[in-house]
């Protein structure tokens, strides 16, 4: 169907009609992408393998590697409380801003070692 005759019959469709069918069409939109995708890699993987490759050799195999998270060591320490740290990303903790509004500084919470 053209872009014109589809115009064109939505057109003629009530308000109802164009109730009805708006949900439909994400859905139908997600299939098609789906299955496009799909035939593309296959079209993918038959010219790799007539080339003597796998889609393994020239994609990886597909799995995402997490990203390794690594922990941060503690920055600053609250001296009323020992066992308060921050490492000084995100947001500030409480004892934090409480000692910073009392005229404090965050150079006066440095942990040294």
């Amino acid at each position: 169907m053209q872009i014109a005759e589809l115009e064109a019959a939505l057109e003629r469709m009530s308000l109802a009609e164009l109730k009805a069918i708006a949900p439909m069409i994400p859905q139908k939109i997600a299939e098609r992408e789906k299955a496009e995708k799909n035939a593309v890699k296959d079209e993918l993987a038959a010219l790799a393998k007539s080339k003597g490759f796998d889609m393994a050799d020239l994609f990886g195999d597909g799995s995402k590697a997490a990203k390794e998270k690594k922990t941060v060591a503690p920055k600053y320490r609250n001296p009323a409380d020992a066992s308060q740290t921050w490492t000084g990303r995100g947001r500030k903790p409480k004892w934090v801003v409480e000692e910073l509004a009392t005229g404090g500084s965050l150079d006066d919470f440095l942990i040294r070692d």
